[in-house]
Order: structure tokens, then C-alpha cells, then sequence
């Protein structure tokens, strides 16, 4: 079997995938001129020119755009195998990540109905703000928020962000009634600082789809955990946003309410996500089958809470 030099072809797929020799340098944690040298060599090797090189910008050729598809399979193939035998052995915990905020408010008051019917799968949970590897090292499986399409793994929608203002039952007095979106700036309002850091406003998002866009936020207490933002809400700080992942079961049982029902679909939301493969393996599939449904039942009993 003749063989191409496998770190120029390394090499080439982050450089033919990024779309610059820059980035793929960055990635890869080498210089520029490595990457250009590798690219080079596997030219000579193949005979052809695989980039079109402009000031800034590189562009495949016909050669490398034919190239590029069989590469891609190969290490997609090499990272389900690698994959696989990572994570062999019954004995091996199953390494789920999620978001502290989540895991908190949501999944862990729900784990002990998958360890019941799965005795057999020892859970290991990595509640992290942090966007950890899965399928890489030991993270079988994890929740994720945003607008999915991340490279490398698999992702499900596991809940979509529909987002909706609530607060304790306690704050609202009569002589400030909200009958309108605008009347919710009469109250405190408490903001996620870390969302907003990272570029969504939910706030702005349903007061703007609510009629209400000409309103600066001005925000009385700022959290950088949605559990935490909640929370505050349910000690009457403030009218908080949520959704059903979020406050669905202080809505449920009655330690929130909605003081108005009006909810936005944004484009975000939770995903289930795991590498390619992953779902060979009996215990991810089990955790991925498990969330998904609980996901799904949380969503049905949570529709005409507050």
C-alpha cells in the first residue's frame, strides 16, 4: 500500500477544512511556514497542486477539491475507531458534560431515574461552563447550548430556547399591573452576564419581538448562571427570562409564574451532542435515548405551567 506522508496529509485537511494556512497553523499549534512546507511536500508527492495561493487567501484547486472528500472520510473513520477503543470496557464511566446551570436546575434531580434503569452504567458528570472535546479523551456524550453545527460531532436539538419573562408570585402588587410587554420595566429586571457577554440578549430578543425595541436594558442585578438568575426570581428580586428547561419546574410547582404569556422562539437551544459513531457504543445510546425522552416529557407536562 503506497501511502502519502500522513502529517502532510494531517496537514492538509485543517488547512483544506479552515479555508487558510493561518488558521490551520493555529490549530494545529505550529508555525505558518510548517504548514506551507507539509502542503508542499504532499504536492511533490501527488503531482498537482492542491491550493490556488493569493495574498491572504488560499483557495483548493479541482485536485485538492477531489482530494479533500476521501481524506475527510479517512479521519472521520480514524476518530470513530480511536473513539471506540477509548472508551472499550463495560467498567468505564460514562462521562456526560454539561452546563453547571443546567446540571443543576435540570439534569441532576433527574439522574437517579436513569440509574435505576440502567444500574449497570456508572454516571460521571462534568458540570462546566467550559465547551469540553466530546468524543475525544474521556467525554462520551454532553448537553451543549447554542445554534448547533459544531465541527466534529453529532448534534440532536434536545430542547429549543423559547423564552419567556417570570418571577416570584410574590413580587407582583396591584399597583403595578402588567397588562402589556412594557409594563415588566415598571419591575427589576435581572440579566445573565455571561449570555450577554457571549452575545445573546435574550432580554432585548423578547422585548423586541414583544413590540418593545426602543428600551434600553437597564438591569438591577446581573448573574452569571441561569440557576442562580432563577433563583433570584424565586427570592423576589427581580423578573428574570427563562425557559422551560430553566424555570419549568419552579413554574410547575409554583414557585415562579409567568407575568406575562408571551414567549419567543429563538434561534438557540440545547443540544445532545457526541461524536461520530458514538451512538455504537450500548451505554451512550442509553444516555442519549434517556435524555431525549426526558427532554420531551418535561416539555408536555410543562405546557400550560404559570
Amino acid at each position: 500500500m503506497r501511502l502519502p506522508p500522513l502529517k502532510s496529509v494531517h496537514y492538509f485537511e485543517a488547512a483544506a477544512r479552515l479555508q487558510s494556512f493561518t488558521k490551520a497553523a493555529a490549530e494545529l499549534n505550529v508555525t505558518h511556514s510548517a504548514i506551507s512546507h507539509q502542503i508542499k511536500a504532499l504536492e511533490e508527492w501527488l503531482g498537482q497542486p492542491l491550493f490556488e495561493r493569493k495574498t491572504r487567501q488560499v483557495r483548493l484547486t479541482e485536485a485538492g477539491k477531489r482530494f479533500v472528500g476521501p481524506v475527510k472520510t479517512a479521519f472521520e473513520q480514524i476518530s470513530v475507531g480511536a473513539a471506540e477503543i477509548a472508551t472499550y470496557g463495560k467498567d468505564r464511566p460514562l462521562t456526560v458534560t454539561a452546563l453547571p446551570s443546567l446540571s443543576a436546575k435540570w439534569l441532576v434531580p433527574r439522574l437517579s431515574d436513569f440509574q435505576r434503569k440502567h444500574p449497570d452504567v456508572q454516571v460521571r458528570l462534568s458540570a462546566t461552563s467550559t465547551v469540553e472535546s466530546v468524543g475525544a479523551r474521556d467525554i462520551d456524550i454532553g448537553i451543549r447550548f447554542g445554534r448547533g453545527g459544531w465541527d466534529g460531532v453529532d448534534a440532536e436539538l434536545l430542547a429549543a430556547n423559547v423564552v419567556f419573562p417570570v418571577c416570584s408570585p410574590n413580587l407582583l402588587t396591584p399597583d403595578k399591573p402588567i397588562k402589556e410587554a412594557r409594563d415588566l420595566l415598571k419591575y427589576p429586571l435581572l440579566t445573565d452576564i455571561d449570555w450577554m457577554r457571549s452575545g445573546y440578549d435574550e432580554w432585548a430578543d423578547w422585548l423586541r419581538a414583544a413590540g418593545v425595541g426602543d428600551q434600553k436594558i437597564q438591569s438591577n442585578l446581573s448573574l452569571n448562571y441561569s440557576n442562580l438568575l432563577v433563583q433570584a426570581a424565586i427570592d423576589g428580586l427581580g423578573i428574570a427570562m427563562g425557559n422551560v428547561i430553566t424555570a419549568g419546574d419552579d413554574l410547575k410547582h409554583g414557585r415562579l409564574v409567568k407575568p406575562l404569556d408571551f414567549s419567543v422562539d429563538l434561534d438557540t437551544g440545547y443540544w445532545v451532542v457526541y461524536g461520530k459513531g458514538a451512538l455504537r457504543q450500548p451505554k451512550v445510546k442509553a444516555f442519549r435515548d434517556w435524555v431525549m425522552e426526558q427532554a420531551h416529557g418535561h416539555a408536555e407536562a410543562c405546557k400550560d405551567c404559570g
